[in-house]
């Protein structure tokens, strides 16, 4: 079983074709004018604050989007119980919420700036804050100590599970072979952290980004791609945290800016033959320069940046450009309705708290071979299936996660606090 590990038409003047108009009465979230032509919503993707994105036009959320960051958070987790490389391929996560991140906050920056990034830090930190009064205490607990040759700036960095801005440190071992919490624990806890860091330095970042976005947009949309092609390929070394942190932001800035040209309509204004063609040629890049520059886990493209940051870029402009307008799940889609909801509100929740609810379910799976007569009887089909068996066992765990500190995004958006907010016995957009 794996885990994830730490971080690791130039035009001038281009502003939205269609002019703000008042966010719609009623609107869960923060309200920002919105461009009112465009029937298309666009949701909070698992942009690391858990809000209720506001509609674009009527009341009700756009289902589709909510989906895409539901199957995001599913793919992360299957992708860190089984490891299997072609899943990032066949659905680039990360990307997919970076881009639909970049939507919201394009939209909410309608805004004053200054307003609008306390607002999404307020939304950002609480929960990880959650997180990290948890972890860390445990692992102090579990005899880390400051490392001698580190000095006071040890307890510097300490604080990056305060404000995230560079890499939070953590033990490399601590735990015990064998035990509840195996020597790696907090290496594999503190594994989602990369994102919150990366979340907000597109957030402080993303005034300007807009900025130049809107004066020179397929310049700025692309630039991050040329400068992952710099710092992700070594052809240009940048050391240190710093170094990782200032490739993630390359690799998925494309993305993220990507969010601004779907909320201003830029991928409309292009006849959809061409941005599919186009997207569809970038992909094909990205897979050339994967299969030269393959690793030891193969195909996984969180190991090639380029090949990650051109595979998803031309992925999410599909999934956006071909984006249609859900006021609810069509179908058989429907029956999921609750669970979709439930994760959109609990996205960060259940992201950030997923490689700790990986490793208890598999000392859960663990315990069926101690089970008088169970592990006996069937020792071999609990060794065929032992994968599936810790999927199985996650879910449940999940759901003790969200009512043990969900509540806290609640706390955070400034929200009645709620247990299990999957839109049952609630009016639409409430």
């Amino acid at each position: 079983m794996t885990y994830p590990q730490p971080p690791r038409q130039d035009g001038a003047g281009y502003a939205p074709s269609v002019p703000p108009a008042p966010s719609v009465p009623g609107d869960r979230t923060e309200h920002a004018p919105v461009p009112a032509a465009r029937a298309e919503r666009v949701s909070a993707a698992p942009d690391s604050t858990g809000e209720a994105p506001a509609p674009r036009s009527g009341p009700g959320r756009d289902r589709y989007l909510d989906l895409l960051r539901s199957v995001a958070l599913v793919r992360v987790v299957v992708f860190h119980l089984f490891g299997w490389a072609w899943l990032t391929v066949l659905f680039p996560s990360m990307g997919v919420m970076f881009a639909l991140a970049g939507s919201l906050m394009a939209r909410s920056l309608a805004r004053p700036a200054g307003g609008v990034i306390r607002s999404r830090l307020r939304r950002l930190l609480p929960p990880m804050w959650a997180f990290s009064l948890v972890v860390v205490p445990v692992m102090f607990a579990l005899s880390w100590k400051p490392v001698r040759e580190e000095g006071l700036w040890w307890f510097v960095e300490l604080g990056s599970y305060l404000f995230p801005l560079g890499a939070p440190p953590f033990p490399e071992e601590n735990g015990s072979a064998g035990g509840w919490l195996e020597l790696s624990w907090a290496d594999q806890a503190a594994g989602p952290l990369w994102y919150i860091r990366a979340y907000l330095w597109f957030v402080l970042a993303s005034p300007l980004l807009l900025r130049a976005f809107r004066r020179l947009p397929w310049v700025t949309l692309l630039a991050p791609v040329a400068l992952t092609a710099v710092i992700g390929t070594g052809l240009v070394t940048v050391p240190g945290t710093f170094g990782e942190s200032l490739v993630d932001f390359a690799v998925f800035g494309s993305c993220w800016i990507l969010g601004f040209a779907h909320h201003d309509g830029l991928l409309k204004e292009i006849p959809r033959y061409l941005v599919v063609s186009s997207a569809a040629l970038v992909m094909g890049f990205g897979l050339w320069w994967a299969s030269g520059h393959l690793t030891e886990e193969g195909w996984n493209l969180d190991e090639i940046p380029l090949a990650q940051a051109t595979w998803s870029l031309g992925f999410c402009t599909i999934l956006l450009v071909h984006a249609p307008s859900w006021r609810k799940l069509p179908g058989r889609l429907a029956a999921w309705d609750g669970l979709v909801t439930l994760a959109n509100n609990r996205a960060v929740t259940i992201y950030l708290w997923h490689n700790l609810l990986l490793m208890a379910a598999a000392h859960l799976v663990d315990r069926l071979w101690a089970v008088p007569w169970l592990g006996d009887a069937f020792d071999a089909q609990i060794e065929q299936s032992y994968e599936v068996l810790v999927l199985i066992a996650i879910w449940p765990l999940t759901a003790l996660a969200i009512l043990a500190f969900g509540w806290v995004e609640d706390v955070a958006a400034r929200r009645r606090p709620r247990l299990w907010p999957n839109g049952k016995g609630r009016t639409r957009g409430a």
